[in-house]
């Protein structure tokens, strides 16, 4: 096609829905947008309109910053890019829509020989990418803690074997109650030591699996929060009553989701104490299911996500990244072994626990496989 041609034939979505091109644009699954040199769309792609929440009908024509909230930074180098005819791609940029979401995407911009010049932006989101990279780091650092708790607690807990099973023949042979006194401390700092121990492996039943509601236990979780914080805490439901039951084990769920909640109940709290009564403890638990969602490098049919959510002070964030190993903990009084054990049962379920956090809001997120595992 020659050049006085193109000129004859602007980018816009009348022309483009009259050829050819329109069906190969529309089955991509990157996102292609297509601008004026004022800056407005002239087209979207049905991955576009996923991507920015609306429809080419309701944005065509308008400019582009009433549909994404970007930089102006950004929009001078859009302005750029059709004064100048330069193409130019950027990484990792972040993104905000109007309904105030956020994406990671990386694009590229390409202005197209026209009169006038449009732009051809094409956009790949980083979001899902980033996520699943992430878990996987998760998941390795999962098992990276186990394999060392686990050399760990086996030469911890030989020699404190030792030391006990000695400290109780001492025991035995002295008749001083003031001499075996000492010897009670060595055996009781013993098996509290075994029990820390034991603890920092986690569960080491087998999972009883049979067929469980996710919200019978949010609800046996809520009313344990509930009379545990004497109903100083608000508690909100948000619950999807479409989630199937799944296999796990209700017992050992019911205590990761625990930790969980213990946590956002304590963390409630200093806020409050911090604030001087100004925000009353709020937890919320809500419920959603997922379709086709990968957790890691698996990929499930459905997914359960449970998030629980508190309005306390926030996680600092050269913690946030630890939070999940063990004896690591936010508060002087924790023992930094709850979140540790929390990921390990969800781990058998193959799931997983993340976390976001900023002053204010920290939610813990769970992601349960809703389909059997054979």
């Amino acid at each position: 096609m020659s050049r006085e041609r193109k000129q004859r034939m602007p980018f816009h979505s009348a022309t483009i829905s009259g050829s050819s091109y329109k069906s190969i644009l529309d089955s991509l699954t990157t996102a292609v947008l297509v601008l004026g040199d004022d800056l407005a769309i002239r087209y979207l792609n049905p991955a576009a309109e996923s991507l920015f929440e609306t429809s080419m009908t309701r944005s065509h024509g308008l400019p582009l910053q009433e549909v994404l909230v970007d930089s102006e930074d950004a929009l001078t180098t859009l302005h750029a890019a059709v004064e100048n005819g330069q193409s130019y791609t950027r990484r990792e940029a972040e993104f905000a829509l109007i309904s105030g979401a956020r994406l990671t995407v990386d694009y590229s911009v390409t202005p197209i020989s026209l009169d006038p010049t449009e732009l051809l932006i094409e956009i790949q989101p980083r979001d899902r990418l980033m996520r699943i990279s992430r878990e996987e780091d998760i998941i390795s650092q999962q098992e990276t803690t186990r394999i060392l708790v686990r050399g760990m607690a086996h030469e911890i807990k030989n020699p404190l074997g030792g030391i006990r099973g000695a400290a109780q023949l001492l025991d035995r042979e002295l008749s001083d109650d003031d001499q075996r006194e000492y010897t009670r401390v060595i055996i009781d700092e013993a098996d509290r030591l075994r029990s820390l121990v034991d603890r920092m492996l986690g569960p080491n039943k087998a999972l009883k699996i049979a067929p469980t509601n996710i919200h019978e236990i949010l609800e046996r979780v809520r009313t344990l929060i509930e009379a545990e914080s004497k109903g100083r805490v608000r508690l909100r439901r948000d619950y999807d009553p479409s989630i199937p039951e799944f296999p796990g084990d209700k017992e050992q769920l019911i205590q990761a989701f625990l930790n969980i909640a213990r946590n956002a109940m304590e963390a409630a709290f200093e806020n409050e104490a911090a604030s001087g009564r100004s925000a009353t403890p709020t937890i919320t638990f809500r419920s959603r299911a997922l379709r086709q969602f990968t957790i890691g490098h698996r990929r499930h049919r459905l997914v359960c996500r449970v998030d629980i959510i508190d309005n306390g002070p926030g996680i600092p964030p050269e913690l946030l990244q630890n939070i999940f190993y063990p004896m690591i903990s936010g508060r002087a009084s924790g023992t930094g072994l709850g979140l540790s054990i929390t990921q390990s049962i969800i781990g058998q379920h193959r799931g997983l626990v993340e976390c976001e956090s900023e002053p204010g809001r920290t939610d813990f997120i769970i992601f349960l496989p809703l389909e059997d595992s054979k």
